[in-house]
């Protein structure tokens, strides 16, 4: 018969179970058991919900060995497996040599451990063909985790500190034990006989979570004597939040954004219409998606993009994000653009001699098309229609034309003004992303004059008037 110390914890994490839909009947899960009181009745817990007639859930007892400790660490192993044992359950050992593995990484050594462990559950998981892992977090866990994000400086998602719920690698990590404090958990073990081991590394001061745990927070409890449950309300909060913002994000993304090869696009005015915190997840999910990981840490960051984004005046910069990838903005356009994204076009050049007459600029993604025709009844008739269209004189032209690339120096008699204007000013008055320019091709004719630049300005070359009797009508398309 169950010992109503225990009892009583499973009929709480059973209700918990159902409100976060953390298993499903014939669910196969995970149980991390370090042999300690949290780890340990989590896997009497689970044992008890797995005979559920209406759940029949499969448990797998997975153990890390660090390899910190040496004979202390050993015994540890030894006690978990026989526990596996007596609840007739499997059991998965992992031995690791963590203190080489931080030599040979240069990690910390509860980052190289943690690293360790949760490659070993995965592998475990994908082995059992598992849909959960279940770790032993507890409320006290989380009071200490938010505290060291609020030292570090963290938002919202920081704030929010472990979720009951979080899928990782198609398999979802459950925390069943997160709104108990380790208070009722040893209790509970005490209660019910049921034996643990203690991790004498849980009390070595030289870790941050430890000093947090034996100092800080008893500190901060003369202030408050319900501080873990207030911790543990506000991540709660912070979480619904989070959880919030980060949709409205995604659908504003949805909106606003687009996507391309290696990149995504968004205009500067479209953020700056958003609220500043939407702003700043805004950029966040970008980065991530690009991908660029973000933390708590990169407000730096995504702080130089949105001011940089939400400035008035428009203008053209570039910031590195590092890993290659950089965010550039040019003029209303913002481009958040990967490593690979940017490909240089080399140099071409086309020779036009017969009419009608269609070029499909390489990597350009543009078709010019040219067409030869007598002049109409009125001046009307014979005017462009846009700036993708241009029309001549076809008597006023040398040939044959040329459709090439841009070349430094290159300039054009402006239609409309007296004199030649460099194409790099002309881009630049024009407001031509610099992304863009190298794209646009140059139409010149057989003197060398640059006749027309595509969706930008025309010359003064070859102006149709009354006297025209031939036209040649130019027309580029986007494919």
């Amino acid at each position: 018969m169950t010992h109503p110390a225990l009892y009583r914890l499973v009929r709480e994490v059973r209700q918990i179970g159902l409100e976060h839909k953390l298993w499903s009947p014939g669910d196969v899960i995970i149980t991390a058991v370090s042999g300690g009181p949290d780890s340990t009745i989590l896997l009497h817990i689970l044992n008890e919900i797995s005979h559920d007639p209406d759940m029949k859930l499969s448990l797998v007892c997975a153990h890390v060995n660090h390899g910190f400790r040496g004979r202390e660490s050993d015994e540890e192993a030894e006690f978990v497996r026989r526990l596996a044992e007596e609840l007739n359950i499997p059991f998965e050992l992992g031995v690791f040599d963590v203190p080489a593995y931080m030599k040979e990484s240069g990690k910390g050594g509860q980052e190289a451990a943690r690293e360790k462990r949760y490659a070993f559950l995965h592998q475990v998981a994908d082995k059992h063909r598992a849909q959960a892992i279940a770790l032993a977090h507890h409320g006290d866990d989380q009071a200490e985790t938010v505290i060291m994000r609020l030292l570090r400086g963290s938002g919202p998602s920081g704030l929010s500190g472990m979720r009951m719920k979080r899928k990782e690698k198609k398999v979802e990590l459950i925390r069943p034990l997160l709104r108990m404090n380790k208070n009722t958990l040893v209790q509970a073990c005490d209660q019910a006989q049921i034996p643990y081991v203690i991790d004498s590394s849980n009390l070595l001061p030289k870790y941050m979570r430890n000093e947090i745990r034996m100092d800080v927070l008893p500190f901060l409890g003369q202030y408050n004597e319900q501080l873990s449950h207030s911790l543990n309300r506000l991540s709660e909060i912070m979480a619904e939040e989070d959880d919030y913002l980060h949709s409205e994000a995604e659908r504003i993304y949805r909106q606003i954004v687009s996507c391309g090869k290696e990149e995504m696009m968004v205009r500067a005015q479209d953020v700056a219409d958003l609220h500043l915190a939407l702003q700043r997840r805004l950029i966040k999910l970008i980065l991530n998606y690009l991908p660029l990981g973000t933390d708590d840490g990169d407000f730096a960051r995504i702080e130089a993009i949105r001011k940089g984004t939400v400035q008035s005046q428009p203008t053209t910069w570039t910031l590195d994000l590092g890993g290659g990838a950089r965010c550039i903005r040019e003029y209303d356009l913002i481009r958040f653009v990967s490593a690979r994204a940017e490909s240089v076009i080399p140099h071409y050049t086309y020779v036009v001699e017969c009419f009608p007459a269609e070029v499909s600029v390489m990597d350009t993604g543009h078709i010019v098309h040219f067409t030869r025709h007598e002049a109409g009844a009125s001046l009307s008739e014979m005017l462009p229609e846009g700036k993708d269209e241009a029309v001549f004189d076809a008597d006023g032209l040398e040939y044959p034309l040329t459709v090439r690339s841009r070349l430094a120096g290159d300039s054009m008699r402006i239609f409309g003004m007296n004199g030649s204007k460099k194409v790099k000013d002309i881009f630049i008055d024009e407001k031509v992303p610099p992304s863009l320019r190298s794209r646009i091709p140059m139409i010149a004719d057989a003197a060398g004059r640059i006749v027309w630049i595509p969706g930008v300005r025309r010359s003064s070359v070859a102006v149709v008037n009354e006297r025209t009797s031939s036209l040649l009508r130019m027309r580029m398309e986007r494919d």
